[in-house]
């Protein structure tokens, strides 16, 4: 996982006008807590943090002018309705050898057996405990050769070395529903 830096300032002015106006200056307003420290609020350069965004559980290295530099990750991210730009975030302080819970996308690989079945996913993220600075972006799961029936709990699920399931392990992920039959056609009685 890659560590990304990005540049923020100390925020001092508050309220919506103030929150607009750094938009306008291209800026997204956030506020950065955790580990029992006063939050911090800030402003962060809007185009870079919506790069970094892109990579899921992405871990930020922020350096605020005047205030030292935190490592965080993005915990909530608030985005404008219809132009699906970021208007506010939440980072989430973290330490280096921390172990944090988030939720991880699950990505299928391979062909199901052949014969129409379709596979039903029943879980998109799976949440994880891993380390901060180890934070897997996607688990893979095979579905090579899977028969109608067939059903993959979150127990079933290959971590990465250092990340343990937060949720219960005989949770559903992923199920094969077999192929429906199809109605006979039906004939016509032409005289």
């Amino acid at each position: 996982m890659a560590d990304i830096k990005l540049s923020a300032k100390t925020r001092t002015d508050f309220g919506k006008g103030a929150s607009r106006q750094a938009r306008r200056d291209g800026f997204v307003p956030g506020v950065i807590y955790g580990h029992g420290t006063e939050p911090k609020h800030v402003d962060v350069e809007a185009h870079s943090l919506q790069l970094a965004l892109r990579t899921a559980n992405v871990l930020l290295t922020l350096d605020i002018a005047d205030g030292g530099s935190e490592l965080v990750i993005p915990k909530a991210v608030q985005k404008h309705p219809l132009k699906r730009s970021i208007s506010h975030v939440d980072f989430l302080i973290v330490k280096k050898g921390e172990k944090v819970t988030v939720d991880v996308a699950i990505v299928t690989e391979g062909d199901l057996a052949p014969g129409g079945n379709m596979l039903e996913t029943l879980q998109n993220t799976i949440s994880v405990e891993a380390e901060a600075t180890h934070i897997p972006t996607e688990v893979t799961v095979s579905i090579a050769g899977l028969e109608a029936g067939a059903t993959i709990h979150a127990k079933d699920l290959v971590l990465p070395a250092g990340t343990t399931l937060a949720v219960d392990g005989d949770i559903a992920v992923l199920q094969v529903i077999g192929a429906q039959a199809e109605e006979p056609a039906a004939e016509s009685t032409e005289a």
